[in-house]
């Protein structure tokens, strides 16, 4: 019998262990506040074990998280350049026709349709270890999804793009938590577009990695990515929680949101990075 367990990062790369749908623990949260957290349905004022322990509680109440009830879509955008957000927008326009990500109940899966991008990795976050759910993994692939590993819910975006390949499909993106792995995916499959995401805490040399090999760079609250990263992107959005675009497909994906949004933005050009007073805090 598979042990209920799943391994989340949330809220400032707080690892927290949900079983048999509860919280059975909560570690010692790693930075005092952060301006999206605040803005969550269950807000987190203040990053203590109580208030993400009862965010946590609210997402699994909600959405099914980490639960065989997980829900797998969403129409709605969180914020303007978040990654799912961009993603799902890049498969709604054709840029990519896959996206490669994790779920909780199911790993690895390859997704086409944009409300299933924003459905999981919208409400996500750092997914460390997960189970499968079958009535989960069956509710993707009757919405076109495609999990890697049924019995195991393995963690393998290089098999998840080696098996997009094997389906046809050509233009695929995915998600990565760290340089090693987006230096990986470019080596094997030059042509994919790698989106690094969940970077706090991420080390100077990692950050270095994903500079040279990443499309897309998240800075969420990781001082490697702002010292780093953002000395080398050739497009920031937003200021609190940035995008950085790292090559010029990137920044294509970014400007062509823009163009397509009927939100109004701001443009100007001037030496990367942009902070507001809003970022996360403190930076790690």
């Amino acid at each position: 019998m598979v042990h209920d367990e799943h391994i989340i990062e949330a809220a400032g790369k707080t690892r927290v262990v949900i079983s048999n749908s509860r919280v059975v623990s909560v570690g010692n949260p790693l930075i005092r506040e952060c301006p999206l957290a605040k803005r969550f349905a269950i807000p987190v004022s203040e990053f203590t074990v109580e208030e993400i322990r009862r965010n946590i509680e609210a997402r699994i109440l909600s959405f099914g998280m980490c639960t065989p009830e997980r829900e797998i879509l969403c129409e709605d955008d969180y914020v303007m350049f978040g990654a799912s957000e961009l993603l799902a927008y890049g498969i709604r326009n054709e840029i990519f026709d896959c996206v490669v990500l994790v779920c909780d109940g199911a790993g690895t899966v390859i997704v086409t349709e944009p409300s299933m991008i924003q459905g999981i990795g919208g409400r996500m976050s750092g997914l460390v270890k997960t189970i499968p759910y079958p009535k989960v993994i069956e509710r993707i692939e009757e919405n076109g999804g495609h999990v890697i590993d049924h019995p195991g819910a393995r963690i393998d975006q290089a098999k998840g793009i080696e098996i997009a390949y094997n389906l046809g499909y050509s233009h695929p993106a995915v998600t990565v938590s760290s340089g090693a792995e987006a230096e990986i995916l470019r080596r094997r499959y030059p042509c994919v577009f790698i989106v690094v995401v969940h970077t706090t805490g991420i080390s100077v040399p990692d950050t270095e990695i994903a500079a040279e090999n990443a499309d897309l760079v998240t800075a969420c609250a990781s001082s490697a990515v702002w010292d780093v990263a953002s000395r080398k992107a050739l497009i920031q959005a937003g200021k609190s929680i940035p995008v950085f675009a790292m090559t010029k497909k990137g920044k294509e994906l970014i400007l062509r949101r823009i163009n397509d949004a009927d939100t109004p933005v701001f443009v100007t050009g001037q030496e990367l990075p942009v902070k507001s007073g809003k970022c996360p805090s403190p930076l790690i």
